[in-house]
């Protein structure tokens, strides 16, 4: 038939884009997780946060991460490997999870990160995923 092909509507909508909006908690945020007094306030915020980004579609992922002190830092120095207890520097606000959404733009991704509980006491740092 020779026709020429009609691209689908589909192929028209504009392509999304994943942002990972990374959480960064106080010390005082940190505690609040497991303070009786707080701990029903602070997950209660996260629990909106997480049920507004998957009702409109663009959660793709995420995670809470356990307090600083519980990770550990590797380095190789001269090829020898030196490993750290804790966090790797001594900041204000450290980091407290992540989450991976999928929208059109920076602007949609900032808007998102915005409303996440923590961009009021610590911060929110948004940062395109580098698509492999």
């Amino acid at each position: 038939m020779g026709g020429r092909i009609r691209p689908d509507e589909n192929t028209h909508q504009r392509r999304k884009m994943k942002y990972n909006i990374f959480v960064y908690e106080t010390a005082e945020d940190f505690a609040a997780r497991t303070d009786t007094q707080k701990q029903g306030d602070y997950w209660a915020s996260y629990s909106a946060y997480t049920k507004a980004l998957e009702e409109a579609g663009v959660m793709a992922g995420g995670a809470a991460l356990q307090p600083p002190a519980t990770g550990t830092t590797v380095r190789l120095v001269g090829g020898e490997r030196h490993v750290q207890d804790g966090p790797l520097t001594e900041t204000k606000e450290q980091l407290g999870g992540y989450y991976t959404i999928d929208v059109p733009d920076l602007d949609a991704a900032l808007k998102w990160a915005a409303k996440c509980p923590s961009a009021s006491t610590g911060g929110v740092e948004v940062r395109p995923l580098l698509e492999m």
